[in-house]
């Protein structure tokens, strides 16, 4: 079995919770059961029943995925990897509600719309990382857009350098005997904030594989704070942290590889114009496959939990007699 989203410390606090508030509960049935001499024990079966539905509901949460449909796929050659920058500064509420959920909220029809055959998914802050691999698999693809976050990625500031390598050595993992057909297209999505890093020699490797690169500068060029806690982000010196767009190392890379720079903020959106320009690509390889996609069965423990909700709301036990 697999799981579409990973068991996070919030599953677990809220497991934690529920066990300490309902721990509480018995603890004080009981005590009053044995004041009045009783025994209570009907309130374990409605322990029980809660128990499992608790569990149910974090289980449907996760997504279960086990078993396999056959789909068929009309493909047209064409990989893409999107890397999203989750360093700190993507939190900036300068283009609301903030960076990283602006592209959440674009990268969803973007994937939607893309004539793509596959696409993974990259995150980056001063290192990056795999979330999905090459997939035909939308809905499981944006489930993992949907848990974006800047806690995913490691501190520090974003490094686009380490992406740029990553993309290029999983582009050369996936590649097969007609890999020379395929498009290969890489969409960076990053406030554009590094620090000094040398991209040429990234970005000529990518070129030289046939990698066209695609970035989008998410932010303004007047800045804005980034939330922590119930302030903002602060210096040494107490002044609040602006942090402003920074495209030319973006607009560099694109230029290097053949691709294009665009910009998305609270007055430019030129998702649009990305879309057209990846779709615009054009590939050799046209070819129909059949394969096997997993399929997210949340709805199984989703509708057992509720019946076990309907049922303890509707079956009442009496617990004490007074």
């Amino acid at each position: 079995m697999n799981w579409y989203l990973p068991f996070t410390s919030m599953e677990f606090f809220f497991l934690l919770l529920f066990v300490v508030l309902y721990g509480g509960y018995l603890f004080r049935i009981k005590s009053l059961a044995h004041l009045f001499k009783q025994k209570a024990n009907a309130v374990w079966v409605k322990a029980v029943i809660r128990t499992i539905y608790m569990g149910l509901l974090v289980v449907a949460l996760l997504g279960p995925s086990f078993g396999a449909m056959t789909k068929e796929i009309r493909t047209n050659g064409k990989d893409i990897f999107v890397a999203v920058d989750l360093s700190a500064s993507m939190k900036a509420i300068d283009v609301p509600p903030s960076r990283l959920q602006k592209v959440k909220l674009e990268l969803r029809d973007f994937i939607k719309n893309t004539n793509a055959d596959r696409v993974g998914l990259l995150g980056f802050s001063s290192e990056a990382f795999v979330i999905s691999p090459l997939t035909y698999d939308q809905s499981a693809l944006e489930l993992y857009m949907q848990s974006l976050r800047t806690g995913l990625a490691t501190p520090g500031a974003a490094q686009l350098k380490p992406t740029l390598e990553l993309a290029l050595q999983k582009f050369k993992e996936t590649a097969g005997a007609r890999d020379t057909e395929r498009s290969k297209i890489l969409v960076i999505f990053s406030d554009g904030e590094t620090f000094g890093e040398s991209l040429q020699t990234a970005a000529n490797g990518l070129r030289n594989q046939g990698v066209r690169v695609f970035c989008v500068g998410v932010g303004t060029y007047t800045g804005g704070k980034i939330p922590e806690g119930r302030g903002f982000k602060k210096q040494k010196d107490g002044q609040a942290i602006i942090t402003r767009l920074e495209p030319e190392a973006m607009k560099d890379i694109a230029t290097r590889t053949n691709g294009d720079y665009f910009e998305i903020n609270q007055n430019i959106n030129e998702m649009p114009r990305l879309l057209s320009a990846v779709n615009a690509v054009e590939s050799e390889l046209r070819q129909t496959k059949v394969m096997e996609v997993s399929a997210n069965k949340y709805l199984y423990p989703l509708l057992a939990a509720l019946l076990l909700i309907a049922l303890d709301v509707l079956w009442t036990l009496q617990v004490l007699r007074i």
